[in-house]
């Protein structure tokens, strides 16, 4: 089971840290995910890193403002999301699968989601 948490407000330009909490075995085994989804949108991926945490992948939207991490020890992923923007405003869910890659297909459980809303 995946847990976000860390969602809220923000004015535009201001930071939000989202924190993946993972119960049960396998969190380290497993590449974590960052997707996001706007109202009418299509879900889409926001970064990634391996179970290791020695490589990450960003979509161009977000990279250099949002840095993805994780603490194994603990079970726990995080998404830091810097300089944000209006079009940022989403559902943000974390999730895990086997691989490092930027789609849906990629990760099989995930977290329900938490809100984030940037006003300018």
């Amino acid at each position: 089971q995946l847990v976000e948490s860390g969602g809220g407000s923000v004015q535009a330009g201001g930071s939000l840290r989202l924190s993946c909490t993972a119960s049960g075995r396998g969190f380290s085994s497993a590449a974590l995910a960052w997707f996001r989804q706007a109202p009418g949108k299509e879900r889409e991926f926001v970064g990634a890193i391996r179970r290791s945490g020695g490589e990450t992948m960003y979509a161009d939207s977000v990279k250099g403002r949002f840095t993805i991490s994780r603490d194994n020890a603990k079970n726990m992923g995080f998404l830091q999301m810097n300089s944000l923007k209006p079009e940022d405003t989403a559902v943000y869910y974390c999730a895990v699968g086997a691989g490092l890659v930027a789609h849906t297909w990629g990760y099989d459980h995930w977290g329900q989601g938490t809100q984030v809303t940037v006003s300018s």
